[in-house]
């Protein structure tokens, strides 16, 4: 499947919980193993970025899609 969304994260489900409106999947993510973050120079240079940081990704959504 391509997708233009470029925060795709491959995983295989672990758990599916179905309530009456949501259901709740569990996903154990395998790859990749790098996820790219595309960022203003303004914040990379406020949080003074560099090689060998260690960092947290927090993908910000109003959606989550999950393709099969």
């Amino acid at each position: 499947m391509k997708l233009s969304a470029r925060n795709q994260l491959n995983g295989k489900i672990t758990n599916v919980e179905l309530g009456a409106v949501m259901a709740n999947i569990k996903i154990e993510i395998t790859e990749p193993n790098v996820i790219t973050a595309v960022i203003t120079k303004e914040s990379a240079e406020k949080l003074g970025l560099a090689e060998g940081d260690d960092v947290t990704a927090i993908i910000k959504s109003t959606e989550f899609i999950l393709g099969k």
